[in-house]
């Protein structure tokens, strides 16, 4: 059995993010979605809603075998736990892969890590970004 580990914000969920863990489900067997902590954000704005929400509606989708929130202290600590064979990340997420699996070899975690492929709109207008949601809302509610 593979098992396969996302993980990301997912503070608004849109079709790039079911994009994502839709190809995610696809290189294994279980996926396991690691949401993370609103004070672990640092990279970009804090994410919105509160942490167990955006882990409930992660949950909630067919895809996702097991959700949960990460590790206060130690963002490697739930991959220790669960013991990935692969971890996929958003093809815009920062993280770099290599410093990814330098870490997980230095913890003896035997596993690969993958990007996914970008999803382009389908159709004229279609946001694929929590940033430009939310951009989106501010612009035309603020009127």
């Amino acid at each position: 059995m593979t098992r396969v580990v996302a993980q990301g914000t997912f503070d608004i969920i849109h079709p790039g993010h079911v994009h994502y863990l839709g190809q995610a489900a696809a290189m294994g067997d279980e996926l396991h979605v690691i949401v993370a902590r609103r004070q672990n954000v640092t990279h970009k704005e804090p994410p919105i809603l509160p942490n167990r929400q955006r882990k409930d509606v992660v949950a909630a989708l067919d895809v996702v075998d097991d959700a949960r929130v990460g590790n206060e202290d130690d963002i490697f600590a739930p991959i220790e736990d669960l013991d990935p064979d692969v971890i996929a990340l958003g093809h815009d997420q920062h993280h770099d892969s290599e410093a990814i699996a330098s870490e997980l070899a230095t913890r003896g975690i035997d596993c690969a890590v993958r990007r996914v492929s970008a999803r382009e709109p389908r159709y004229d207008g279609e946001l694929l970004s929590t940033r430009t949601i939310i951009d989106r809302i501010l612009e035309t509610r603020s009127e």
